[in-house]
């Protein structure tokens, strides 16, 4: 049997792979160019953790609640704010250069993944950046990642957080629109629920005998179909219950418990 919701898949999205590198790289950066007794260590190593492991524990909740999926990646997105103002603090208390959002350099650390598409064009089955390793798709920032200058790596990662910021503010921005178009999890397990009852409605002849709640399910006053008990999320109603149509998003039906 299917998963009702999707989940888990999340090694394979852009927003994983780029905090992978950004965590990896942050690790590294503090080693090198921050005192080890300073709290910023920690600080930013958790931040750049953060960012990258609820993004993974956001995609496996999502088998069961689209609340605590939005939430933890909402809090992935926070950690990278955080994170990203770690290293513009870094560059500005050191009177070190922060590259322009429209600069050579910073254009440069954006183009990887064009790049690397155009470069791999001429092979016969060209590889996508999703099946690369970790340490290859590391590989395509090095030159920058590793380098000797600390203000060329703060200001790649600078690079790299905004690109991953901008990937979760839309995944965030889609979750939002499925939460809204197609409830939570127990409301569309409970609408599978109604769907199941009425096939098996339909098919079996009924059986005096053995009368169920079906019953006392209303039916839909603009379609006919069953209708399943929901929540209402916004409005002057928040937090009531109300019948909703089985067959939303092509019927908009309710009506009041």
């Amino acid at each position: 049997m299917s998963k009702l919701r999707p989940s888990g898949g999340y090694r394979d999205t852009a927003s994983f792979q780029t905090t992978t590198i950004i965590y990896d790289a942050t690790v590294w950066f503090c080693e090198k160019f921050v005192d080890s007794r300073s709290r910023t260590v920690d600080q930013m190593v958790q931040a750049a953790r953060s960012g990258r492991q609820n993004i993974a524990e956001g995609s496996r909740a999502a088998a069961t609640s689209s609340q605590t999926e939005l939430r933890l990646v909402n809090v992935a997105r926070s950690s990278l704010e955080e994170l990203l103002l770690d290293y513009e603090d870094f560059l500005r208390h050191r009177r070190l250069p922060q590259w322009a959002p429209d600069s050579l350099e910073a254009s440069a650390v954006r183009s990887v993944p064009t790049r690397f598409r155009k470069d791999q064009s001429d092979q016969p089955d060209p590889p996508n950046l999703t099946d690369l390793s970790d340490h290859q798709r590391y590989a395509l920032y090095a030159r920058w990642l590793d380098h000797a200058d600390p203000a060329i790596r703060a200001n790649a990662l600078i690079c790299l957080i905004n690109q991953a910021n901008f990937l979760l503010d839309r995944q965030i921005a889609a979750l939002e629109q499925a939460f809204v178009e197609e409830g939570g999890y127990s409301e569309q397990l409970a609408t599978a629920r109604m769907a199941h009852r009425r096939k098996k409605d339909q098919s079996d002849p009924p059986d005096p005998a053995n009368q169920s709640d079906l019953s006392k399910i209303p039916k839909c006053p603009q379609c006919g179909a069953l209708m399943a008990l929901r929540t209402a999320k916004t409005g002057k109603n928040a937090g009531q219950p109300f019948w909703g149509c089985t067959q939303y998003p092509d019927c908009k039906g309710t009506q009041p418990v």
